[in-house]
């Protein structure tokens, strides 16, 4: 089902005239990370439908980037943490472990820009499945996961998966798609996704089964007790 789009919301109430829905429990937050093609979208999605949870990817928090000419904006490294509003990000998903909706922003990656004026409204269920390459890199994230994921994946599969989606679903030319990952993609794993694996309470081998690795998430959340019934 997917979330409502608002067009102009209305300014948000003070807390004291309106308290934003929540819900009865906190949510069990879940953190996912890996590299660029290391199935860490495909794990996240997977996990929400079987935990009939929210999958909560990053992309929608990149830094709008409206002030600049548009042949800028194509020129930034989209692989650095720096380009991630952390400061809305960890507010807002703080907000729905607390079991609280929020008003996610929409993000254009044709112009990189801000959708002027539309949120999307969020509302937790009882699991939220955060997912990113920087999900496990900023501190201030880390204290909201109840469980920290790592999709360790060969950069050579990395870079086949990344190939087949950049050519066959955003028509990219495979000369562009080797270049950027050359330039940009690889270091920022090197750099920075990689070493966020040292924070993961669970590993899991990004080449095998999405049934095995969803398995390993289940069985690792059952012998924490957040998985009762399933």
């Amino acid at each position: 089902m997917s979330e409502p789009i608002n067009e102009n919301p209305t300014p948000r109430q003070s807390p004291s005239v309106a308290d934003p829905p929540r819900l009865p429990f906190p949510p069990v937050v879940l953190g996912i990370a890996g590299c660029s093609g290391s199935g860490k979208t495909t794990l996240a999605a997977e996990l929400a439908r079987e935990l009939d949870g929210t999958h909560f990817p990053l992309d929608h928090y990149y830094r709008d980037l409206a002030h600049l000419p548009l042949a800028e904006r194509f020129q930034q490294n989209f692989d650095d943490p720096e380009l991630i509003e952390l400061p809305l990000l960890a507010a807002q998903i703080a907000a729905l472990s607390r079991g609280e909706a929020i008003e996610r922003p929409l993000y254009d990656f044709t112009t990189h820009t801000r959708v002027p004026g539309r949120t999307q409204t969020i509302a937790p269920g009882a699991f939220l499945i955060v997912e990113g390459l920087f999900a496990l890199y900023y501190p201030q994230l880390l204290q909201l996961y109840h469980l920290r994921i790592y999709i360790d994946t060969p950069d050579e599969l990395c870079f086949e998966r990344r190939m087949k989606r950049d050519v066959e679903q955003r028509g990219r030319t495979p000369e562009s798609v080797r270049r950027q990952y050359v330039a940009t993609v690889l270091p920022a794993s090197i750099r920075y996704v990689r070493p966020s694996a040292v924070r993961a309470d669970l590993s899991v081998d990004g080449a095998g089964a999405l049934d095995w690795k969803v398995e390993r998430v289940l069985k690792e959340l059952r012998a924490r007790g957040q998985l009762a019934g399933i």
